[in-house]
């Protein structure tokens, strides 16, 4: 039997979608409780960081921008003010329960040199002290993921979920998990509650946008998997509108799709 209750170490992340409500303004009530929860299984024993979307998105409703911006240098204003605003949240909300935050801006530049290294650094220390680590990757600087649409965070979180060394992936969507086809479309659409392998199938049903706000779809979050899985992480895609179902996952209450790592399906013989 797989059992989350075991995971120490945890990247969960964030979509817009699950931050913000459809004015791109932030989901108070939801970010609130989201935090609480968070707080409460950190100090249950787990080990948290978060991967947070939701800069553009903020940014938009801070500016008072009708619509998510399409050129880049609107888009990297809106990161930089969008960013500046979340971070603050986190920090005030955080603080309720006596949880310090620091903030982790990435790109692939550094993730492609030796200062890979010094981020890996970074983490094991920060997480030694207690801090919860909310990394997003710099979208003010990071042009060519902002123009070509690459720089999503479900990959980000799982090349995070690898440089932290973590044991579980959670990505909080505005979906249940994973379907065999798109239930926005299809009432009879049927949730898979586990994959052991990536095929063309997954791939094929994994087809879609995401929300207008964020600019990542289930495709992604197979590429999420995939990174994950290869480097021995199991990966959870579960509906991020009510934080409390958190505490079902942990008790190991069916929750999501499970995408089982390589490792794991190594172990068992698979």
């Amino acid at each position: 039997m797989f059992n989350v209750s075991d995971k120490k170490r945890v990247v969960i992340k964030l979509g817009t979608s699950t931050l913000t409500h459809k004015t791109g303004k932030l989901n108070i009530r939801r970010m609130g409780n989201l935090v609480k929860v968070l707080a409460d299984l950190q100090n249950a024993g787990k080990e948290i960081i978060l991967v947070s979307s939701g800069a553009i998105g903020l940014g938009v409703g801070k500016l008072g921008l009708r619509e998510k911006p399409k050129d880049t240098p609107t888009k990297q204003a809106a990161a930089a003010v969008g960013q500046c605003e979340l971070m603050y949240l986190y920090d005030d909300l955080f603080e309720n329960y006596g949880i310090p935050v620091a903030q982790i801006l990435l790109t692939k530049a550094i993730l492609e040199t030796e200062r890979r290294k010094n981020v890996e650094n970074t983490f094991e220390k920060l997480i030694s002290m207690g801090v919860i680590p909310i990394v997003n990757e710099n979208d003010t600087v990071a042009i060519d993921e902002l123009e070509l649409e690459i720089g999503e965070n479900d990959s980000l979180s799982a090349i995070v979920a690898n440089l932290a060394k973590a044991e579980l992936l959670v990505i909080l969507s505005d979906i249940d998990g994973l379907y065999d086809s798109d239930p926005r479309k299809n009432p009879d659409a049927k949730l898979i509650p586990v994959v052991t392998e990536i095929t063309d199938y997954i791939e094929q049903i994994a087809g879609g946008a995401g929300s207008e706000l964020g600019t990542g779809g289930m495709a992604t979050k197979i590429n999420a998997a995939r990174i994950a899985g290869e480097a021995g992480i199991d990966m959870i895609i579960m509906n991020g509108s009510n934080p409390y179902k958190l505490y079902d996952l942990f008790e190991n209450k069916e929750t999501g799709t499970l995408f089982i790592s390589n490792l794991h399906k190594s172990q068992n013989g698979d």
